[in-house]
């Protein structure tokens, strides 16, 4: 009895099945299987990627089964030699754009395009390991360098700097890795060093930047000393201008109120003196006309009343009694005394 192809190929296929081999994924790996054989298919790495946590079955010998992890990787250059990928002496040495020698810790976190895989096991590696050292590391210890080399010695202690480097620096790396289906995620930096020399020269330089701004923070003291030292001298000054003007205001009003009481003493005076005056000016008015005689008269009458009078001849500029009639005198002064008590 004669067995038709199919009878044969399920025949085949079921003692095929019967030898198959287990093939797993982890929780963050993808698969990629080759064909050894062509058999039923092409042979050489199949254009498939096999989903992770999944288990997978194939025969034996004429398959290759490859697995790469999707998870995020940090391949770390370091000088520290208890850290990083490498248990010596790893971090990246170079000159700075204006000729110093610079060592600098620098992270890679990069991850496989899972998509890629197959062409990854294909055309770059066959493995995560051969993947991280052979070609991640060797183009992240190249480029990196040209980068930062850019930068001048100063610019490392700026933060801002540092950081748009490392983003240029995972730029040139995705441009260099992304078409081997490797995905750059970031590019940190950590610590940086110069050589011993400079360092020394760095650290003179901060003492005497430190200096420098003592000094400027001393400038900055004395000068708001002397502000406010001014302040309260002008504060003084102006307390003087006003104790001044106000003494200034006093005496013009004391001195305006004496004024004004003077001249109105003077008013009066002169008002009592033209009044006085015209009064004076109103008897020789008065003595002037024809009673002034009897008037003067009368007064000197006044004032003679009660009084012994006594009248000597003067000739030849003294008195001469020898000229003098006695006899004539006595008479005329008895005469007057009489007619005086009568």
């Amino acid at each position: 009895m004669k067995l038709s192809f199919v009878s044969v190929f399920v025949v085949g296929l079921m003692l095929s099945l019967a030898g198959c081999v287990p093939h797993t994924t982890g929780g963050t790996e993808v698969g990629v299987r080759t064909h050894k054989l062509a058999f039923l298919g092409q042979k050489g790495v199949e254009d498939r990627v096999y989903a992770p946590g999944a288990t997978y079955f194939f025969l034996p010998f004429i398959n290759d089964w490859n697995v790469f992890d999707t998870k995020l990787q940090n391949l770390e250059m370091t000088i520290s030699k208890t850290r990083g990928d490498r248990k010596t002496q790893d971090d990246l040495v170079f000159k700075t754009v204006d000729g110093n020698d610079i060592s600098l810790d620098v992270i890679i976190a990069y991850r496989i395009d899972a998509s890629r895989a197959p062409y990854i096991l294909q055309y770059v590696a066959r493995d995560d390991s051969t993947l991280r050292d052979k070609i991640v590391r060797t183009v992240a210890r190249s480029k990196p360098r040209d980068i930062f080399g850019e930068l001048k010695t100063e610019s490392f202690y700026v933060a801002e700097a540092r950081e748009a480097q490392a983003n240029k620096a995972k730029e040139a790396l995705q441009q260099v890795l992304g078409p081997m289906g490797v995905v750059v995620e970031k590019v940190m930096t950590n610590d940086y060093r110069f050589n011993p020399e400079y360092t020394k020269a760095i650290e003179d330089k901060k003492v005497a930047d430190q200096q420098v701004e003592k000094n400027k923070s001393a400038q900055h003291a004395a000068l708001e000393q002397y502000k406010r030292k001014l302040e309260e001298a002008r504060g003084e000054v102006n307390k003087m201008v006003a104790d001044a003007d106000g003494q200034y205001l006093k005496d013009k009003i004391e001195a305006d109120v004496y004024q004004e009481k003077q001249r109105l003493i003077a008013e009066a005076i002169k008002t009592e003196g033209i009044a006085e005056a015209k009064g004076i000016q109103e008897m020789n008015n008065a003595l002037a006309g024809s009673g002034g005689e009897a008037i003067v008269k009368l007064r000197i009458a006044e004032a003679i009343r009660g009084k012994r009078i006594m009248l000597l001849p003067v000739s030849e500029g003294g008195m001469n009694l020898k000229t003098t009639d006695i006899n004539r005198l006595i008479e005329t002064l008895g005469i007057k005394a009489i007619s005086g008590k009568q």
